[in-house]
């Protein structure tokens, strides 16, 4: 698979490129003048990881939005795929049709039967074409919610993958009641009476996010990004230009620190040494690790109290913490 680097990562691609030179000359008629090339490797290899480790120490807003975007970044079905057993994806809203920017269905977490419900970017052209680029339409929104119904029928906690740009913003998206279908499923998360755990994989873009993330427990991968507008919207209507979307996401607040500062989100799960795209099996084992033990810690608790606590969680947001 091809490499993708961003735009600040050009050092680690001009490293990296020296080391496949290298490696494909050690591979051909080895006639390397001379040079011990497992040691040349070697020493590249130090040298991309220190430059790793010195650009991720210190990500300002918008280098981070590029991560959470990272094409390689592991998805809502890659989750699924390797962290729940026995999975049973759901389809259809019963209304309209099924929207496959919404993954959802039932399934083990580690062990624990739980309802599944998460955006789905699509991880190539075809599938970001078939997922609508993780962008749900109303129908999306409502499937999320018989799901939820269900959850709660059958006293499985609930957990949400969150990974969208936003809802999608479509003529017949609005036609169908976008607004609304994003607002009652908004309302069905504040309502649930089973334990829910919400997770930032990636990009949580604007209120399609926030209808999938109402929950208990909120958690953010370090490198992810919650936001009311994505950088590039906030810079086209204050700056009247997109080009002036760093700005804009320093402005936003959108990184986890940020936010957890302020109270919007609980926990912030660290990332791989250069994003969770470098090291995707680990990344998806601690995210397996988090959420189980933040279920553990909801186990018990009523329907009252979890709907209560979700309550007073959101009424508290923005009232600590320093900007």
């Amino acid at each position: 698979m091809t490499q993708t680097y961003l735009e600040f990562e050009k050092p680690i691609a001009a490293l990296e490129g020296q080391i496949r030179e290298l490696r494909d000359v050690d591979r051909g008629t080895g006639n390397n003048d001379g040079i011990d090339l497992v040691a040349e490797i070697n020493r590249l290899e130090g040298k991309v990881h220190e430059q790793i480790i010195k650009l991720y120490k210190n990500l300002d807003p918008w280098q981070k939005t590029q991560v959470a975007r990272h094409p390689a970044r592991p998805h809502c079905k890659d989750y699924i795929a390797e962290l729940v057993e026995d999975f049973v994806p759901l389809a259809g809203d019963r209304l309209y049709s099924e929207d496959h920017a919404v993954i959802a269905g039932l399934g083990r977490w580690q062990g624990q039967r739980v309802a599944i419900l998460g955006h789905e970017k699509g991880s190539t052209t075809d599938a970001r074409l078939k997922h609508n680029f993780g962008m749900a339409r109303p129908e999306g929104y409502r499937k999320a919610i018989r799901v939820m119904d269900l959850a709660e029928r059958f006293d499985l906690p609930v957990v949400t993958l969150v990974d969208t740009a936003g809802a999608y913003p479509g003529i017949g998206a609005e036609e169908r009641g976008q607004s609304e279908a994003i607002a009652r499923c908004t309302d069905k998360c504040l309502q649930l009476g089973v334990p829910f755990v919400s997770l930032i994989i990636g990009e949580g873009g604007s209120v399609g996010a926030l209808a999938l993330a109402t929950g208990n427990r909120i958690l953010m991968l370090e490198h992810s990004i919650y936001t009311v507008a994505s950088p590039e919207a906030c810079a086209s209507i204050l700056w009247r230009s997109s080009a002036q979307a760093n700005l804009a996401a320093d402005a936003l607040k959108v990184t986890a620190q940020n936010l957890q500062g302020l109270g919007v989100i609980d926990r912030i799960l660290t990332e791989p040494v250069g994003g969770a795209h470098r090291d995707r099996k680990k990344t998806m084992r601690d995210v397996g690790l988090a959420v189980s033990e933040e279920l553990a810690q909801m186990a018990g608790q009523s329907a009252k109290q979890l709907r209560d606590a979700r309550r007073q969680k959101f009424l508290g947001m923005g009232r600590t913490g320093i900007i």
